[in-house]
């Protein structure tokens, strides 16, 4: 059954309140975190229901369903302007699965961030496949933060060594860190692990890095990442419930 656009509204506005009380608690500018719309296995309709509502920012997962949603997407009408903003608003992607080696071309062309680089290789060829035309591609290294064999990232002391050699890399635009920490339900566990994180992009840019991204933080620990210092939080179910195809 499809969202109706009424009770999407209802769920990004929750989403928006917890956002703001988290900031609040933390004592940071509610305008320093981006909500990101996790919009994997979630249809055309729904995402440009979430653009009309304001939201800018979505994250796929799988690069096939994400060719193909982006310019459907665009098809379904123009989107409300911003009170105040020059231009047209546009839709801001970013490519947040694991990038095969054999798919970086598409993911350079299509996407302005990519969330979960781990591998020097995949850096490189992103940085070759990168039109000349587009800006820099907004880059983030995924850390393993709990050292899981099920999960991809560098572990917390293989990172400098990693993000030296991005930071070199023509074409791209090193951001930050993300992590995909183990679930937990004790606030103080998940905090923990974003605090790691964190701590993580401090100490690279104590070695003259100057990173400003830090994506971390769900549907169900949002808070916790946000009182570690969250720059992205990335939401899905939270704002559009189960995925639907």
């Amino acid at each position: 059954m499809l969202m109706g656009p009424q009770n999407l509204l209802e769920r990004l506005e929750q989403v928006r309140n917890r956002i703001e009380t988290a900031a609040r608690q933390a004592g940071r500018c509610v305008d320093s975190i981006t909500l990101l719309g996790v919009t994997k296995g979630q249809p055309a309709a729904a995402v440009h229901a979430a653009a009309v509502a304001g939201m800018r920012e979505f994250g796929e997962s799988y690069l096939q369903e994400a060719l193909e949603k982006i310019p459907a997407v665009e098809k379904l009408g123009p989107l409300p302007q911003p009170a105040g903003a020059p231009g047209t608003p546009g839709l801001s992607w970013h490519f947040i699965g694991r990038v095969q080696s054999n798919k970086t071309r598409p993911v350079a062309e299509s996407f302005a961030w990519v969330h979960a680089v781990d591998r020097l290789r995949i850096a490189q060829r992103l940085a070759e496949q990168r039109p000349y035309y587009a800006p820099p591609l907004n880059i983030c290294l995924q850390v393993n933060v709990a050292r899981e064999d099920t999960k991809g990232g560098v572990t917390v002391a293989e990172l400098p060594t990693l993000a030296a050699q991005v930071a070199a890399l023509p074409r791209l635009k090193l951001r930050g860190l993300m992590c995909l920490p183990p679930d937990e339900e004790d606030p103080e566990r998940q905090r923990h692990w974003f605090k790691t994180l964190r701590e993580a992009l401090e100490g690279l840019n104590r070695t003259g890095l100057a990173l400003d991204t830090l994506s971390m933080g769900m549907s169900g620990d949002l808070e916790a990442a946000i009182l570690e210092g969250a720059t992205i939080v990335r939401v899905g179910t939270a704002i559009f419930g189960p995925r639907q195809v």
